[in-house]
């Protein structure tokens, strides 16, 4: 897979890092000359030009590229290059960094955005995710489809706790992705049972969410009271 990063800064060598590690094909993108560190990622093709100019982005063979990571400190900026590498390139897959989370708005659909990561809003869903139990933690936004990544831990009194996954009705638009318990990752069929303490990922639709955290935070019934 093709993968070109606009930004080579701290954040963009890390993830060509990973990739060119998992076996990709790299072009790193940047405008500054004190960016262009060859020596750091040198398995990377390395490009000097502004990725917000069509004579840059035509130079980098932008057509060819099956994802565009717009990972720039400048949010105007990235939603510049995904625009163009959605409109004017047709790239299948584009990723954006979004370094204000007051702009998260903004990165969506409608800019060429499938995919807004937002660090300071990662770190704090993490933090969440840690340390909640019983509630519904959104750890990633998908502009395409206004689906969320989101994870719950299923409390102890949870009544779904003990029920098999085939048995479950979701919501609409809601699909569960994996489980995980305590070090082991599962897939989901439908014979597997749900165990109180279960990590429990979901992709969903926003309006879902809701309607997701009250069918697997409510309490079961007491049936020990008075007639």
């Amino acid at each position: 897979m093709r993968v070109a990063i606009a930004g080579a800064g701290a954040v963009g060598r890390s993830i060509a890092g990973e990739l060119l590690e998992n076996g990709h094909e790299v072009l790193l993108i940047d405008k500054a000359p004190t960016a262009i560190s060859v020596e750091r990622v040198p398995q990377a093709e390395w490009l000097l030009a502004d990725a917000c100019e069509i004579t840059s982005l035509d130079e980098a063979a932008l057509q060819r590229c099956h994802v565009v990571i717009a990972a720039t400190g400048d949010d105007k900026v990235n939603l510049v290059v995904s625009l163009l590498a959605k409109t004017e390139y047709g790239v299948p897959r584009v990723v954006a960094r979004v370094n204000n989370p007051k702009n998260e708005w903004l990165f969506t659909e409608a800019w060429g955005v499938d995919v807004a990561v937002s660090t300071p809003r990662l770190m704090s869903a993490l933090v969440e995710e840690a340390v909640s139990v019983g509630d519904l933690v959104r750890l990633l936004r998908f502009s395409h489809g206004d689906a969320n990544l989101v994870e719950l831990t299923l409390p102890p009194e949870s009544a779904m706790a003990g029920t098999r996954v085939g048995d479950l009705a979701w919501p609409q638009d809601t699909s569960l992705v994996t489980i995980i318990r305590g070090s082991r990752v599962l897939t989901p069929g439908p014979d597997e049972t749900l165990e109180a303490g279960d990590e429990l990922l979901f992709v969903a639709a926003q309006a879902r969410e809701e309607q997701l955290e009250d069918l697997l935070s409510v309490r079961r019934e007491d049936t020990d009271g008075d007639d």
